[in-house]
């Protein structure tokens, strides 16, 4: 059966080069916006090989640490094994964060084209561009467990090889985290400086031409929220396919290695059922592209259910049902995941009107209220992780089979990244639209063009949260799925841990150290924005100091400058949290032991999905509600309620876009760290 996920990963290639080819064809506008459209090109282009130049020398050391770790202690095998998965993983993941960003550096100028004639196309173009990486990402997860399965000697002995291709998940764990970073730290601190000089100080539009700043803006959309996205999703398919591998050497006496198999089938099901909710998606000119969007939503978890179903009724036997059932409680658990986001991050639903009205008495009430709804909405999304896990581990126990349990959870986890996909095309939808609305709003296009690009950028808005939201969700199963990974792999290496004794010292301890990381990397990250934003915000205001003729719009601004300071900030800032992120982990587990490393990922794993809840839907919420009164709501732009909401937007930004989504990587960054080094730990 892995010949399926072969078959089924290379056709989704081929199916993303046809739509990258797609994208590519369509109409690049006018000479004005092939202009700016080249400078955000250019500009990412510079950001993005500075920052992987960064990375693979980091990359490069640790994968020599990796080996000589396992080779100081005589375990030579698993030391090259280990190293070349944790390179390749580190490739993949590299490659799926570049293609993202190169198809939606092309992708924008096209939308905007086309929102000149019709909104249907522009609509397509961007779903169907965000898609190109959606199908990339998981189509070379699954090439690359699978490849790595084989070549590992997965056919003739299936019980062993999970065991070593660990490193790939730590590889693309590790990329992700930097790109990740540095990504979201440069887009924030760009849009921060842009909004609160241009929009409150000067008064001037957002993406106005006159901004020295909305070049490093835009780029930033794309480093972030496409590269960065893409990296984060790839790692986190790779891990949890790997984990869930793991798992199911338990079962090997009741499946054979169709238990160990069973997620990488079942993912590629989902690729199809991907590729069917993308083409399906069309509007009417006068209709809603989020009603459009959610269609094709719903159409991919249909018929990853169906896949799912197949999958389940192939490989596990007599036991399919139970475990089928598991499966359908993920994707119900994806589904809810997309609601709740939707209701405290959408400005017609009463978190965002709160915020929304707060606004009206100052900057201060904005913030205050803001920052309840985020806290507000860690509640229902905890709640429906639990009800996941417990719902899951007990179908498993109902199947009477030892560790049954534990498999219900990794299935269930399965199931719930069964649309990733899909869901990852509506994320990367964002930015490409977002872009595409600076792309007109700089080359002066007729108002009703920036109309249509506006409601784009509203639903854009919107599907970037629901992303997050989904990758959190998924993240939270996922660490549960790895930890139980640990306890195997751990148990492999001769150290009978069944459980986590929070009741000993030092195993509290290491709980402790783990829940205080989470808040010590956001600290890091969010307090990287706020400086880079800095010399964003004086560099602007230099220039409109400097150059009257620019506020005047005789005179161009010098964007370069901008981009140049925001390149150089990010790549320097994002190296403190990254390494504390890595270098914690393994002191903890070296100093304190096996033990008190699981404890560490336990609490740091529930602190930190906590935490990136609270993130990513405030400022989300925060974001939704400036969108809101943009629309022309409590005196629309420039008004008083305006400017109080775009310094809450600001507040949020590094939020929702950095802090949060590095979170996400840092969660299961902790799971895959401990997966690898476990011989360092016993």
């Amino acid at each position: 059966m892995i010949e399926v996920v072969f078959i089924i990963s290379i056709l989704s290639l081929a199916f993303a080069a046809y739509l990258a080819s797609y994208v590519l064809k369509q109409d690049d506008g006018t000479e004005k916006m092939r202009v700016i459209s080249d400078a955000i090109k250019e500009g990412a282009n510079a950001f993005m090989k500075r920052q992987y130049t960064t990375i693979t020398i980091l990359a490069i050391i640790v994968a020599m640490l990796i080996f000589g770790i396992y080779a100081s202690l005589g375990n030579y095998e698993y030391a090259w094994h280990t190293a070349i998965a944790f390179i390749l993983g580190a490739l993949c993941s590299g490659i799926a964060g570049f293609v993202g960003m190169y198809i939606s550096v092309r992708a924008n100028i096209r939308v905007a084209s086309a929102a000149r004639t019709s909104l249907d196309k522009a609509l397509k173009i961007a779903l169907r561009g965000g898609a190109v990486s959606g199908l990339l990402v998981v189509a070379m997860s699954l090439i690359g467990v699978a490849t790595l399965f084989y070549a590992y000697g997965g056919e003739t002995n299936p019980m062993k090889a999970p065991l070593l291709i660990v490193g790939f998940g730590f590889g693309a764990s590790f990329v992700a985290l930097f790109a990740q970073l540095g990504g979201g730290i440069y887009t924030k601190a760009a849009d921060v400086g842009a909004d609160l000089v241009g929009k409150v100080e000067a008064g001037i539009p957002e993406d106005d031409p006159r901004n020295p700043a909305v070049i490093a803006d835009l780029v930033g959309d794309n480093v972030g929220d496409c590269a960065g996205r893409g990296a984060d999703l790839f790692e986190s398919t790779a891990a949890e396919n790997i984990g869930a591998m793991i798992l199911g050497i338990a079962l090997f006496p009741v499946f054979g290695i169709n238990g160990i198999i069973f997620p990488l089938v079942a993912r590629s099901f989902g690729l199809i059922a991907s590729i069917a909710g993308v083409m399906i998606v069309k509007t009417k000119e006068n209709g809603d592209p989020m009603a459009a969007l959610n269609r094709g939503y719903f159409v991919t978890a249909v018929l990853a259910t169906i896949g799912f179903g197949a999958a389940s009724y192939m490989l596990l036997t007599a036991y399919w049902l139970s475990f089928f059932a598991a499966g359908l409680v993920g994707i119900v658990t994806s589904i809810l995941f997309v609601y709740i986001t939707q209701y405290y991050t959408e400005y017609k639903y009463r978190p965002v009107q709160e915020i929304v009205k707060a606004s009206e008495t100052g900057s201060a009430t904005n913030i205050i209220s803001g920052f309840a709804v985020g806290m507000e909405s860690t509640g229902l999304p905890v709640l429906v992780i639990s009800g996941a896990l417990i719902g899951s581990y007990f179908l498993g126990v109902g199947t009477g089979l030892p560790n049954g349990g534990i498999y219900g959870t990794a299935v269930a986890t399965m199931g719930m990244l069964a649309t990733a996909a899909y869901i990852l095309a509506m994320d990367n939808f964002g930015p490409i639209t977002d872009n595409a609305g600076g792309i007109v709003e700089m080359s002066k296009q007729p108002d009703k063009i920036r109309k249509m690009t506006d409601r784009l950028d509203a639903v854009g808005n919107t599907t970037k949260a629901l992303t997050k939201g989904y990758a959190v969700g998924s993240a939270a199963l996922a660490a549960f799925l790895l930890f139980s990974a640990y306890f195997d792999e751990v148990q492999a290496y001769g150290l009978n841990l069944t459980g986590i004794d929070l009741a000993k010292p030092v195993v509290f301890v290491g709980g402790m150290l783990g829940a205080v990381l989470v808040f010590i990397f956001s600290s890091f990250a969010i307090r990287a924005v706020g400086k880079t934003a800095s010399a964003i915000i004086t560099e602007v205001r230099r220039q409109f100091k400097a150059d009257k003729g620019i506020m005047k719009g005789t005179s161009k601004p010098d964007y370069g400058k901008c981009v140049d300071i925001t390149t150089k900030a990010a790549l320097r800032e994002m190296v403190l949290p990254g390494l504390t992120a890595i270098i914690v982990p393994v002191l903890i587990g070296w100093l304190l032991g096996a033990e008190a490393a699981g404890a560490m990922l336990m609490v740091g794993t529930i602190a930190g999905v906590i935490l990136a809840l609270l993130l990513n839907n405030g400022g989300g919420a925060w974001d939704n509600a400036k969108k809101y009164i943009e629309m022309g709501n409590l005196g629309g732009k420039g008004s008083e309620a305006h400017k109080a909401a775009v310094v809450g937007d600001t507040v949020g930004d590094p939020f929702k876009d950095t802090a949060g989504p590095s979170l996400h990587v840092l969660i299961k960054l902790l799971a895959t760290l401990t997966l690898v080094l476990v011989p360092l730990f016993v």
